[in-house]
């Protein structure tokens, strides 16, 4: 009967120590996601307010710049329509490169997030 007290002692503790380890990695993945959901929170939150805020300056810059090449060439419609002609041009080299730029970021949220 020893040997079968033995085995059941050693059944019960690595029952045990099963149930722990399930335990840990539950504490363990619900900590991670927290640190996963708190990093993305975060980013978001930074890119709403820096994206506000460099978005006001370049409304404010197109606009002071516009005006500016009005009085430099004598017309600020014309002037208006090169302004808006560049701003067409950039959106179109974005457009035509975003899936270099989808690259770029999914590598760098594959290392945050895998890590």
């Amino acid at each position: 009967m020893g040997v079968l007290k033995a085995i059941q002692e050693t059944s019960d503790k690595a029952l045990n120590s099963g149930e722990a380890y399930i335990k840990v990695s539950q504490e363990y993945y619900r900590l991670k996601a927290f640190q996963q959901l708190a990093r993305a929170f975060s980013f978001l939150s930074k890119l709403a307010v820096i994206g506000g805020l460099f978005f006001l300056a370049l409304i404010f810059l197109t606009v002071s710049t516009a005006i500016w090449l009005g009085e430099l060439i004598g017309s600020v419609s014309l002037a208006c329509m090169l302004i808006s002609t560049g701003l067409f041009l950039c959106t179109l080299l974005l457009y035509f490169t975003r899936k270099q730029i989808d690259k770029i970021i999914i590598r760098k949220m594959s290392k945050e997030f895998f890590d």
